[in-house]
């Protein structure tokens, strides 16, 4: 991309230097014209190259609504659309995103290794569901130690309930959240708080309700099939504008509304055989527009591959993704925690698995996998702690459950904890899900607010045959009742008293450790042993920096455990006790580790020594 282009928005409509420039993909079009929606003025495009049409006119000015008109039809929303007031079907809204610059320019990203993620859905996160409940939640994410919050999907969709999968305006904000200004002045909050803001983008499919984009041009192809239809047309004729497109919208997030990472949707369900991948594509952009404004910005994946290629830098072939989910840490921690094996938990063994993944981040690199019945997975040998993000529960793993229910409902208040530690002693990124720090008990279901019957009734059915895979008996929500989505709300009264309040102090303390002591923030890999003992269903994970060392016992069984310990570990002091009575827990452990003393460790607990002070 040319300088220029990095520095601005092209696509849609713009101003600049008292001028709207206007332009639209549609290399099919034979005529394309801008519709006012006030006067009913219909001003016409050029033909450009490439695909493109183009108008600069004064006659459109920041809030006006518009709409464009190709080939005689109907009036249609803008595909680059920054704002839809009116819903997915109506007029779009101009909007000049030079308003958006953050006033706080002493904001500088944090290093990713640095990170610890608090994944959130804004309509559930408070009673109010927008971005301005958000803001008023910085503190409590700040008092938790949480600096840098994911935010799931905006992208314009039907209705006012989604989990945000299913836009189909990219670059439109959701207006029932806030809009476009609602999103950049949290934004600008959460950095004035020392929070980065990781926005969520979906960039494999667009939903069904209020998708235009094939009006205007071929943005889908049927090369290719995802589990949403069509995949979008990467790599077919006229693939071009396509790529430009989400191009332009990577940019535009870091760019214009100073997003700090984005997490990109389901990337192995991208459709892509050209020689440049789309991602490595945007990554190319992305560091550009980096070098030409001095800020940080990282791409995190949705990975379901186990394939580093994704990770790599570009320079050894890969596609220069910061980092990835990682979803086979979640599915061993949760076989061993709860011993669950229906649907994909099947191809995971628990605690060697668990063991597996500490050590080698994918558990599967190269062995067959029963569930997919295939040798599956690569080695990730060379690829750093910080390009693994993993947590014990997300917005998939606890709302693709039939009756949605988290952590809590599932296992006790001791395993709950030994499940927040066994993920922040990891040499990897931690990620807390909204509400996991209290111990939320209300379910994170499923929800939309579709306004066509007929595709509400398939949304019904497909959650139906999806639950057929884990054996699950009974009937699902319903997807588009009010009382659904209300359901899945957090209940932040919860956290003045009792057990809540404890499980939030106690996470509280052990992100602290986590974020200051001198091993534990340090993800390397390459300084770790772990080993697990099946009988006792117990793990020894050390970590070590220079001279400087944790040893870290988990206990996932039901009986108290007895266990031996590394020679070289005589003398730890004691850290952190997940089972001391300050957390609610049975008892407390020894305050040194001895040679001549055994270790006893309570039920689903864990333990961290160490030979540093913090």
């Amino acid at each position: 991309m040319m300088e220029s282009e990095l520095l601005k928005r092209t696509v849609g409509v713009n101003f600049s230097d008292g001028a709207t420039e206007v332009n639209v993909w549609a290399p099919m079009a034979t005529t394309v014209e801008l519709l006012l929606s006030e006067t009913d003025q219909k001003l016409a495009l050029k033909k450009a190259d490439m695909g493109y049409w183009s108008l600069t006119t004064t006659q459109v000015k920041p809030g006006h609504l518009y709409q464009f008109i190709v080939n005689d039809g109907s009036p249609l929303p803008d595909p680059a659309s920054l704002s839809q007031p009116k819903g997915v079907h109506g007029p779009s809204k101009a909007i000049d995103l030079k308003a958006f610059a953050e006033k706080e320019t002493a904001w500088r990203n944090h290093p990713l290794e640095d990170y610890i993620l608090y994944e959130l859905h804004t309509g559930t996160l408070t009673a109010d569901g927008d971005f301005a409940g958000i803001e008023a939640k910085l503190d409590h994410l700040v008092s938790l130690g949480v600096n840098a919050i994911e935010i799931m999907p905006v992208a314009q969709f039907p209705g006012n309930r989604n989990w945000g999968y299913d836009g189909v305006f990219p670059f439109a904000v959701q207006d029932s959240y806030g809009g476009p200004e609602g999103l950049a002045q949290l934004v600008n909050a959460c950095h004035q708080k020392g929070i980065a803001v990781v926005l969520d983008v979906v960039y494999n499919h667009m939903g069904p309700e209020g998708n235009y984009l094939g009006a205007y041009g071929p943005y889908f192809t049927d090369k290719y099939k995802t589990p949403w239809g069509n995949a979008i047309n990467f790599d077919d004729a006229w693939c071009d504008g396509v790529r430009q497109y989400f191009i332009e919208n990577a940019l535009m997030w870091f760019r214009d509304f100073e997003i700090d990472a984005l997490r990109l949707d389901a990337v192995h369900a991208i459709k892509d055989f050209s020689p440049v991948h789309i991602l490595a594509d945007i990554k190319k952009a992305v560091d550009a527009l980096m070098a030409q404004t001095g800020r940080t910005h990282y791409l995190i994946v949705e990975l379901d591959l186990n394939d580093n290629r994704f990770i790599n830098p570009q320079e050894r072939g890969g596609y220069g993704m910061d980092a990835q989910w990682i979803d086979e840490f979640h599915h061993a921690l949760r076989v061993t925690a709860t011993g669950e094996r229906t649907g994909y938990y099947s191809d995971f063994n628990g605690l060697q698995h668990l063991v597996k993944a500490y050590r080698d981040a994918y558990v599967y690199d190269g062995q067959y996998s029963p569930h997919r019945n295939k040798m599956f997975g690569v080695k990730a040998e060379e690829n750093t702690g910080q390009q693994f993000i993993v947590f014990s529960q997300n917005h998939d793993q606890v709302g693709n459950r039939m009756l949605g229910e988290r952590s809590s409902q599932l296992v006790s208040f001791e395993m709950q904890k030994l499940l927040a530690g066994a993920v922040l002693v990891s040499p990897y990124l931690p990620m807390l899900f909204m509400g996991e720090e209290w111990s939320e008990p209300n379910p994170f279901l499923y929800f939309v607010s579709h306004t066509d019957a007929e595709l509400a009734d398939a949304v019904r059915k497909g959650r139906k045959a999806e639950f057929a895979a884990f054996h699950a008996e009974g009937e699902a929500p319903d997807p588009m009742a009010e009382e659904t989505f209300q359901s899945s709300k957090l209940q932040w009264n919860l956290i003045e008293g009792g057990r809540h309040e404890t499980m939030l102090e106690f996470y509280k303390a052990l992100i602290a450790l986590r974020k200051t002591h001198p091993v534990l923030k340090r993800l390397s890999r390459a300084d770790l042993e772990v080993a697990a003992d099946e009988a006792s269903q117990t793990i020894i994970l050390q970590r070590w920096n220079g001279e400087e060392r944790i040893a870290c016992f988990q206990n996932f069984s039901d009986a108290v455990q007895s266990v031996s310990f590394p020679e070289e570990a005589d003398g730890f002091t004691l850290v952190f006790d997940s089972a001391a009575p300050g957390w609610g827990g049975p008892k407390a452990a020894i305050e040194k580790l001895s040679a001549n003393e055994p270790l006893v460790i309570q039920p689903q607990s864990f333990l961290i020594y160490s030979n540093t002070h913090v």
